[in-house]
């Protein structure tokens, strides 16, 4: 079912703006008319939306009080995951094609990425869907499905194994073919549905064991006139595979903008220079060459000390004060495998320290965090910084 189609279905069911009725109206041919994230004013409250431990897309009614929830506490953005361990959470003409598979299994039949959109536009939450898995092809599962069907696409490491790192196996984020598939799935998103932008994750990257595949290597010693070094952090051979994931963000961003300059790019990085290192993600050379309107650095810290000096090297020694407008870090509100939650109290204090060094806004990793605790996130926020 497209889009438009769903829309008309559900649009009884509710009441909207002026402004919201004729964005629907016309749909994906006048975008400008969709409401657009500045970040004037309160900044951006932002919010992850995963599927793993998480039940918000599983239905139609968890996504319409999911949307409720936010909107009361305070919240202006939401950011649903759309990609990952293979699969879309829309349906996708690119997956049909090519893997035969139109949507993840647990949503056949349904378009939760549509229905989310609804929900969001009836309380006036801002939309910008999350790539979560980026280059990634499968976790734990030998490249699953997608290297199952194309094994050439797979990123290999320097004894020609499939590149492995953190259980998450990789496809090869260097190879034009695999950039143009990812690229693919963004922008068929941005075509075909009303929302605010798109977002990479920290796996619009490559691990620096990676790149040693027959292709990438043959095309360092055309381009380079050398041979791949077997230490996978050498400085020029670091900076020429980063430079190729830069390259990949660079058409992203044009691209998006040529569909419409009102859409968004965000970004989630690994904190710099730590992800440039490990992940070959040139951040900093991101935000020089304006390639991303947002950036969210995920600075997953549990302790304020810890965050805090994320935060002012951040600020003091990477970003102009120009550039620092454009950040809204990532906070780890909790995480299932370690049985972490979050505090109350820490996280009042560091959005306190983000404000108080002129960062506009944050963006939470992730909705059941805030649930915890029968909603004690939630309603700090509420009766805090977001009341």
């Amino acid at each position: 079912m497209s889009f438009l189609k769903y829309f008309q279905s559900e649009i009884l069911r509710f009441t909207f703006s002026l402004k919201q009725r004729f964005a629907v109206a016309v749909g994906s041919e006048n975008r400008a008319s969709l409401p657009i994230y500045t970040a004037e004013n309160t900044g951006i409250r932002g919010v992850w939306i995963p599927s793993t431990d998480c039940k918000v897309l599983t239905s139609k009614h968890r996504i319409a009080e999911a949307m409720d929830f936010l909107a009361d506490t305070g919240f202006n953005t939401v950011f649903p995951v759309v990609w990952n361990r293979g699969y879309t959470a829309y349906p996708s003409q690119i997956m049909r094609e090519q893997f035969g598979v139109e949507i993840d299994a647990r949503y056949q039949g349904r378009d939760p990425l549509a229905e989310l959109i609804v929900e969001a536009n009836r309380v006036c939450l801002k939309v910008i869907p999350w790539f979560e898995y980026g280059f990634v092809s499968s976790y734990n599962l030998n490249g699953g499905h997608l290297l199952a069907k194309k094994p050439e696409w797979a990123a290999r490491d320097c004894n020609g194994n499939l590149l492995k790192k953190n259980k998450f196996e990789w496809m090869n984020s260097l190879d034009p073919e695999v950039q143009d598939f990812l690229l693919g799935l963004m922008l068929e998103v941005a075509r075909n549905y009303p929302v605010n932008g798109v977002q990479g994750d920290d796996r619009i990257a490559l691990p620096c064991e990676g790149g040693y595949d027959e292709k990438t290597v043959k095309r360092y010693r055309q381009e380079c006139g050398r041979e791949a070094p077997h230490n996978c952090r050498e400085q020029h051979w670091l900076h020429w595979r980063a430079d190729i994931i830069t390259e990949f963000v660079a058409r992203l961003h044009r691209e998006l903008k040529a569909i419409n300059p009102d859409l968004l790019l965000s970004m989630s990085p690994s904190p710099y220079d730590w992800g440039f290192v490990e992940y070959l993600q040139d951040s900093q050379a991101w935000v020089d060459k304006k390639l991303v309107d947002m950036l969210h650095p995920q600075f997953y810290r549990r302790d304020f000390n810890g965050y805090k000096q994320l935060l002012d090297r951040l600020i003091d020694r990477q970003l102009t004060c120009e550039q620092v407008s454009c950040v809204s870090p990532g906070i780890l509100l909790a995480n299932r495998g370690s049985n972490y939650s979050m505090n109350p109290e820490l996280l009042l204090q560091v959005i306190a320290c983000n404000r108080s060094r002129g960062v506009p806004g944050e963006v939470l990793f992730f909705y059941e965090g805030l649930r915890d605790n029968d909603n004690a996130l939630a309603e700090a926020l509420k009766n805090g910084p977001y009341g």
